[in-house]
C-alpha cells in the first residue's frame, strides 16, 4: 500500500504564563492509503494537538507533516475532520441536507444534492435531509457530521474523539457504522480516542503515545479480521490480549511484541 500520511520528527511548543509547554515531541509515523489507525494516550498528552497539526490548523514548532508526499502548509484540500462535539460542528439553522452540502459549495447544485443524499444514505439517514439538527438525537447528529465528511470525499479522514459524547449503545452503533463505511469506500482514517477498547475494536494499527510531551512508544498491529462485531470480537482472546497490552503501555509496562515507533 502507498503511504498516505507521513509524520516526521513532529513537535509543538505552546507559550504560556509559566513558560513554554511542549505538547508533542519527536513524533514519527506513517499511515498507508486505506488504513484505519487509532491513536491512544494518557489524558492531556497532546493527542488533539497532533490532530490539529496534521489538519493544518496548527503550525508545528518543528518537524513535518506530509500528505501524498507533499508537506502540509495550511489546511489540505482533500482532508476532512469529524470533531467530538457534534452540537457545535453542525449549523442549527440549516437543514440536515444543507449541513452535509455545506463543504461542497463550489460544486453545481445538482451534484451537491446528489453527493449529500448518497452520504446520508451511507450513514442510515436517508429521508432525514429536510429535518434540522435540533430535531435529531445526539447519535443521529454525529451521523450527519460523518456524512458531511464523507460527502466531501476526503483522501484522509481525521476523527477527534468522535463518539465520546454519545451513550454506550449509540457509540457501538457508530463504531460499526465507521467500519462499514470505511470498508465500502476504502477510506483512510486516523482516529484519536482515549478509549482503549474502541481503539482495538476499530483499528488496523494502534499508536500508543506517552505522557506529555507525547512521543510514540509503540505501534501495535491489530489482526482481528475485517469482519468484526461488538460481542464476539470483544470476547476473543486476541482482543483481550491486545487490550491488556495497550493498557500496560499506557501505564508504563513494556509490550514485548510492540513494533518500532516508525514504519
Amino acid at each position: 500500500m502507498s503511504t498516505m500520511l507521513e509524520v516526521t520528527d513532529l513537535g509543538h511548543t505552546y507559550p504560556g504564563k509559566d513558560g513554554p509547554h511542549t505538547a508533542i515531541d519527536a513524533l514519527g509515523f506513517t499511515v498507508a492509503a486505506g488504513e484505519l489507525v487509532c491513536v491512544v494516550g494518557p489524558s492531556g498528552c497532546g493527542k488533539s494537538t497532533l490532530l490539529r497539526t496534521i489538519a493544518g490548523l496548527v503550525t508545528p514548532s518543528r518537524g513535518r507533516v506530509s500528505l501524498h508526499g507533499t508537506p502540509v502548509d495550511g489546511v489540505p484540500a482533500d482532508l476532512a475532520v469529524v470533531f467530538q462535539d457534534y452540537s457545535r460542528s453542525l449549523f442549527p439553522w440549516l437543514s440536515v441536507q444543507k449541513n452535509v452540502e455545506f463543504p461542497l459549495r463550489s460544486l453545481p447544485r445538482a451534484e451537491r444534492a446528489a453527493r449529500a443524499a448518497e452520504a446520508l444514505t451511507s450513514v442510515g439517514l436517508e429521508g432525514a435531509g429536510r429535518k434540522y439538527p435540533w430535531q435529531l438525537s445526539g447519535g443521529m447528529q454525529q451521523r450527519v457530521a460523518i456524512a458531511r465528511a464523507l460527502a466531501y470525499r476526503p483522501a484522509l479522514l481525521l476523527m477527534d474523539e468522535p463518539f465520546a459524547s454519545v451513550d454506550a449503545q449509540t457509540r457501538f452503533e457508530l463504531e460499526d457504522l465507521l467500519l462499514r463505511v470505511r470498508r465500502e469506500q476504502d477510506t483512510t482514517v486516523l482516529l484519536v480516542t482515549h478509549d482503549i477498547d474502541e481503539s482495538v475494536y476499530l483499528a488496523d494499527r494502534v499508536l500508543v503515545l506517552s505522557k506529555s510531551p507525547a512521543t510514540v512508544v509503540a505501534q501495535l498491529p491489530v489482526e482481528l479480521g475485517a469482519e468484526r462485531d461488538q460481542i464476539t470480537t470483544r470476547a476473543s482472546d486476541e482482543f483481550v490480549e491486545l487490550r491488556a497490552k495497550v493498557a500496560g503501555l499506557l501505564q508504563g509496562t513494556p509490550a514485548p511484541a510492540a513494533e518500532p515507533a516508525t514504519r
